[in-house]
């Protein structure tokens, strides 16, 4: 016979899950944001509705761990170099949306006979928000907007503000408010700070380098990282938001935005935890005050009014000093409206201290109700509007879909070389999946044993594409030579880019080899030949080497494009050599080709002043890209065909020889058989000085 509320595990959990995936599509149908399903699903069944769950320690504890998980992804969602760029608009915008709802509700509460501190904390309740919302607009890929970096950027300054106000108020309620508890809040707040924003990027930079790369063990490291700096924050009496934010800050360089990792981090949160948050919220909510207690009107209507009128002037203030647009501005104020996590943690620290009673409890908790449904539906609605006026801007035209072939022959490269084909994958909504292939070769002892090796590797390649949400087709081909596979099923399946390895060997008279060659000299398309020595993911700077002419390619604008999009998803900076080229013209193709990363470009005189330059400037974590040509080509240089070795010689270095697509008619027979004489080679002339 169940008991009420139920306090059978297996039963509370079958519960949760029916209304995590029953309240989305109700919402849907009733065109409201699916996130403000498990919020009224809490109120019906909580404590103060049907009774059928308690809030219980299981409830708070995954609660918690949810509003963690969605401060955390804020943090690593957080276009850092955007920040860089609009810091200012964000300290702007956060101390408007802090101080313009502090004053409001200050004066409100004192109206309302509250004490002093009572009424200042109910201002700073008022001040915060909970980037509930955010999720919305990550799915709906506006997160790199100026307004929206904006936004989460002011989030932290509000929140922080708030919850120093609520540990001084306490301080004073409890008559603890001295100079060492000063001291101590700024001692430890500076340290604290100190710790996770410059130790966690040193343990992972070596972490990350050095692991096998195993998906639940990098997955348990970020998790380790989080709630370890979680506990810190609590250790020093701030709230554990505080350090779930600061850790997503410092591990934003190291989760690729479109890697797996990341993918893993957002599924575990919006599938499992951030619902539970949302459900704990719900069951809060006590509807029965307001019929109980006059007070309760008063004091809900009072904090909404704040609430809204503080907000919206925030919102409105900023997008006129910014000149942001209407839509802009109604996604700023989508999601700055809700109120749960640090409102909540004040007002219940604040009935527990004796400043709140239970009608204001209840008032904020309708508050934080209908603030949590207004700026979900704000957010969806006009956050849409924006990704569709982003979608609309110019994109050169391309020749046929995007389509990307990644020829395997080494499982110990091919993770790296399917991840670098996750980045390179342009954005532009065509659901081309990636051609992971494989080649076996007619004279091969069993031919059938090799196809099932080959078949075993791609599998694994579809696992590490499945992990990304990347669609994926697996292709395998039997021919008389690894290269003719390669180019039969460039033809076959309508191939635009190639994405190969190389393992750095080869011979006298070869650039990289005999497969490697014949395939650059036998096909037009794009072509990545890479040596990927580190992971990915601890990129902190990509240098680009542009030869004399690059600009000229038919391909140019493309590969610049592609590479541009690698260095914004790797969170990277950009340094250009331009060999002999106008630093003029290559500025406004930086500037034309989006996106924008922090760009530094230096014109170089000629091949032996880079290679002087190079070995000084290089770094241990760069990512080397040269913007190579097929012999014969414009842009092609005999020193191009030295750099590759050049490069692997430096064994610390990944490096990419990236060759543009070329027209598809072009006939380059003979100029591709050239051998160019070494005393030409000597010529200075020639060697670009």
């Amino acid at each position: 016979m169940l008991q009420f509320p139920i306090d059978e595990p297996v039963i509370i959990f079958a519960i949760a899950m029916v209304i995590f995936f029953l309240s989305p599509l109700l919402m849907n149908k009733l065109r409201i944001p699916g996130i403000v399903g498990p919020i009224l699903a809490g109120v019906i069944i909580g404590p103060n509705g049907l009774n059928l769950l308690e809030r219980d320690q299981t409830i708070v504890l995954l609660g918690t761990v949810g509003l963690l998980f969605i401060i955390f992804i804020a943090g690593l969602e957080l276009d850092l170099d955007g920040f860089k760029k609009y810091r200012n608009r964000s300290i702007l915008f956060g101390l408007l949306s802090f101080n313009i709802p502090l004053v409001l509700g200050t004066v409100v509460s004192l109206m309302l006979g509250y004490s002093l501190l009572a009424s200042i904390l109910i201002g700073s309740i008022v001040g915060s928000h909970t980037l509930l919302a955010y999720p919305i607009a990550s799915r709906l890929g506006i997160t790199r907007n100026k307004a929206v970096t904006t936004a989460v950027g002011g989030t932290l300054l509000t929140d922080t503000l708030a919850l120093l106000i609520l540990a001084v108020i306490t301080g004073a309620a409890q008559g603890q408010l001295t100079y060492q508890f000063w001291i101590e809040m700024i001692i430890s707040l500076t340290v604290f700070v100190f710790i996770v924003l410059w130790g966690t990027p040193i343990i992972s930079r070596w972490y990350f380098r050095n692991s096998l790369n195993d998906g639940v063990t990098n997955f348990t490291f970020v998790m380790v990282i989080l709630f370890i700096s979680a506990c810190f924050a609590v250790l020093i009496d701030m709230q554990p938001i505080i350090g779930a934010f600061l850790a997503g800050l410092a591990l934003n360089r190291f989760v690729l935005d479109h890697g797996t990792l990341m993918n893993r981090i957002r599924f575990i949160g919006n599938a499992l935890f951030i619902p539970f948050f949302l459900l704990s919220v719900g069951m809060l909510m006590d509807l029965s005050v307001l019929f109980t207690d006059p007070k309760a009107w008063l004091v809900t209507i009072a904090i909404l009014i704040a609430v809204f009128i503080g907000k919206w002037s925030a919102s409105i203030l900023i997008s006129k000093i910014y000149r942001y647009t209407p839509t802009e501005r109604e996604v700023i104020f989508g999601l700055t409206i809700p109120q749960a996590a640090a409102t909540l943690a004040s007002t219940l620290v604040g009935f527990e201290v004796g400043l709140l009673d239970q009608a204001t409890v209840n008032g904020v908790i309708i508050m934080i109700l209908i603030t949590c449904f207004i700026g979900p539906y704000l957010v969806e609605k006009y956050g849409r509007k924006l990704a569709l006026e982003e979608d609309t801007k110019e994109f050169e035209d391309k020749q046929g879909p995007e389509r990307i072939l990644i020829p395997l022959s080494n499982p110990n490269t091919a993770q790296a070389l399917m991840s670098l084909s996750f980045m390179i994958k342009q954005p532009n909504g065509e659901d081309q999946p990636l051609y992971p292939l494989t080649v076996v070769t007619k004279n091969a002892k069993s031919v059938e044993g090799e196809v099932a090796k080959a078949e075993k590797m791609l599998g694994q390649a579809l696992t590490h594409a499945s992990s990304a949400e990347i669609p994926v087709r697996l292709v395998t081909k039997v021919d008389n030579n690894i290269t003719d596979g390669i180019i039969r099923a460039v033809a076959e399946e309508r191939i635009n880019t190639i994405v190969m390895g190389w393992n750095a060997e080869r011979s006298s008279n070869k650039l990289f080899g005999s497969v490697l060659d014949r395939l650059i000299d036998q096909t037009n398309q794009t072509i990545l030949v890479t040596k990927l020595d580190h992971p990915l993911n601890i990129t902190s700077r990509v240098v680009l080497i542009i030869p004399f002419g690059a600009d000229h390619k038919p391909g140019f604008k493309d590969a610049l494009r592609r590479i541009k999009m690698l260095t914004a998803k790797l969170n990277a900076t950009l340094m250009v050599f331009v060999i002999r080229g106008s630093e003029e013209i290559y500025e406004r193709h930086m500037k034309e080709i989006k996106p924008n990363s922090p760009t530094t470009l230096k014109r170089i005189d000629g091949w032996t002043a880079l290679q002087e330059r190079y070995s000084a400037e290089l770094k241990e974590d760069d990512l080397v890209i040269i913007l190579s040509a097929r012999r014969g080509t414009v842009a092609w240089h005999p020193k191009l065909e030295e750099l590759p070795k050049r490069l692997a010689e430096v064994k610390r270095d990944s490096f990419i020889i990236f060759y543009p697509r070329e027209e598809m008619d072009i006939d380059l027979r003979g100029a591709k058989g050239i051998e160019v004489p070494k005393e030409v080679l000597r010529r200075k002339d020639y060697d670009g000085n």
